[in-house]
Parts: structure tokens; sequence; C-alpha cells
């Protein structure tokens, strides 16, 4: 497949370095012109545990570099998403497939719009990865992507992209129960860990360390999983709680993404996470002051900038 990735920080750059190293042809796009400049001159660096991996891989700022693609994967932070399925629209050909993984609710509704929602497909990933300088990243461990089509339907196009995918190094699923389920999967994990690490700049095992945390942690992901009920989201775990403390705990040493947009005074997919829980919940008449109070929290943390070093 001829891929391009839309959004080459963290996660974007892991996939196309994943992708590249298992000889798919895949160019990263990024507004980032350092980082582009960095991978262009000495490859995208991935500092492994032993030892640094260079990959020699396709860089871009100008997407317009990347014609009629067969799979587009845009990697790009939530509020990000609709200048990207834009700049989208200037390389799509007949049977260009566009897809996400993010983070947050809300992009998939985005991208729809904007590039014709028969061309989506959406799902989750479990890979974990940190931006450290520019043309270097550091993955945190193994991951997966789970995909599907917006209505669950088992189409071909979804069966080659999992398969394409799978042959260039990602372990990939097709998920058959429709994306709302994975997605709202994801969302309450977020929901649970993200908010309480950047405002603790704790990792995300330690919230369990800490009875303050753990009862936080408890009453965010309820007040989702209220909200998840009330729009009529089912989920594949009999115990959506305990599969996110499953994943509290499976990330135990790891740094949330939104914890370390706070470290560095970026602006942080919050609208997107708790902060749709809050708007759905008012929408609904469904109390949510847990996540009201941790997303003003963030946007505070937000207006105050970088934490010193």
């Amino acid at each position: 497949m001829k891929i391009a990735i839309v959004g080459a920080g963290a996660i974007g750059g892991l996939f196309g370095a994943i992708l590249a190293q298992n000889g798919q042809d895949v160019t990263l796009v990024d507004i980032w012109e350092e980082h582009v400049k960095a991978i262009k001159e000495a490859g995208l660096i991935l500092a492994e545990k032993d030892q640094d991996v260079i990959v020699n891989i396709k860089a871009t700022t100008k997407i317009t570099e990347v014609e009629n693609p067969d799979l587009i994967i845009i990697s790009v932070k939530a509020y990000d998403t609709e200048q990207a399925a834009r700049d989208c629209l200037k390389i799509l050909g007949s049977d260009t497939v566009v897809m996400t993984v993010q983070n947050g609710v809300g992009n998939v509704k985005i991208i729809g719009e904007i590039v014709g929602v028969e061309r989506v497909i959406a799902g989750t990933t479990s890979f974990g990865s940190t931006v450290l300088d520019p043309g270097r990243i550091q993955p945190n461990g193994i991951g997966a992507i789970s995909i599907g089509e917006l209505d669950g339907a088992g189409t071909e196009r979804l069966r080659r992209i999992v398969n394409g995918l799978s042959l260039g190094g990602i372990e990939t699923h097709a998920a058959m129960e429709g994306v709302d389920s994975i997605i709202w999967t994801k969302l309450l994990a977020n929901v649970g860990i993200n908010g309480l690490t950047a405002i603790t700049q704790l990792r995300n095992g330690e919230l369990l360390e800490f009875a303050g945390t753990k009862t936080l942690q408890e009453k965010v992901v309820n007040e989702a999983l209220a909200v998840a009920e009330a729009l009529g989201i089912r989920f594949g775990s009999d115990d959506p709680f305990g599969h996110v403390l499953d994943i509290t705990r499976g990330t135990y040493t790891n740094k949330s993404s939104m914890r370390q947009d706070i470290e560095r005074g970026s602006k942080t997919e919050v609208d997107y996470i708790n902060g749709a829980i809050v708007k759905e919940g008012a929408r609904l008449g469904i109390a949510t002051p847990v996540n009201e109070v941790v997303t003003m929290l963030i946007k505070t943390l937000e207006e105050r900038g970088p934490l010193p070093h």
C-alpha cells in the first residue's frame, strides 16, 4: 500500500517507522519544519531501550507531494483534525481510504463531513510513544490497532487494510462490533488517566497508589459510563471500569500524552476527552461535576504555560 501519515508526532511517527522498516511505501506529513528537516537529514530515530534505531523514511511538510495514496492515516491532535482533513482533500484518489485512530470523540464526524463518510474507517490504538526531540521519538512498548467500518460491516477494503498494516509490522485487528464501542472503550481509559496524570504529574500506574487519585479515577469514569449508557454505547467488556484499571496497571510507567502536553506548555485534547463527557452530559441532562473540574484545571494549566525545568 501507498500510505500517507498526516501528523508525524509520537504515534504517527512510530506508525511510519514500523511500516517503513517492513517495506511499506509510507510518507510522513507534518507542518513541524524542524522535525521534518531532521528526519530528511538523519532519518527518524527510535530511542529504544538498548540503542537508537535509525529508520530511513520519506517526510515532507507539503501534503501535495503524496499523490493518490491508498491509505491516509490521520494522526494529529484532535483539535487539528478539521485542518488535517481539509488538507487531505488535496491528495485523495478515487479509492483512497482515510483512517483515524486518534484519541477522544468527534474526529470521525469531522473527517467524514469533509472527505466523505464513505471513505472513513476508524478505531483505536494501544501504542504509546514520546517525542524527545525533532526527528527523535521513544516508543513505549508494543501495541496494536483495532479498526472497523463505521457500520461494523466486514468489507473487502477493511480486510485489505488490516492485512496491509499487519504485513507492515503493526498488529491490526478488524473490529466487527462497530467502532463506537472501541472508541468509547479507549475514551474511558483516556478519561480515567490523561487528565489526572497531567494535573498530578504522576505516571499512569501511580494513580493507583494514592487514595485520592483512585477515587477520582472511579468518579470520572463512572460519569463517562452514565453518558455512554444514555447514548446507547455498548461495551465489549462486562466491567468497563475494570478494563480501565487494567490499562492503568499495564501502562504503569508511561507518561500520558496529556501530561507530556502540559509539561511542554502545549494545548491538550481535554475538550475531546473529559470535556466531551461534560458537553454530552449537559446535552443529556447528566451531571458530570468531576470531569468538569478536571477539564477546568487542565485549561488552567494550559494557560499557565510549560513547567519549569
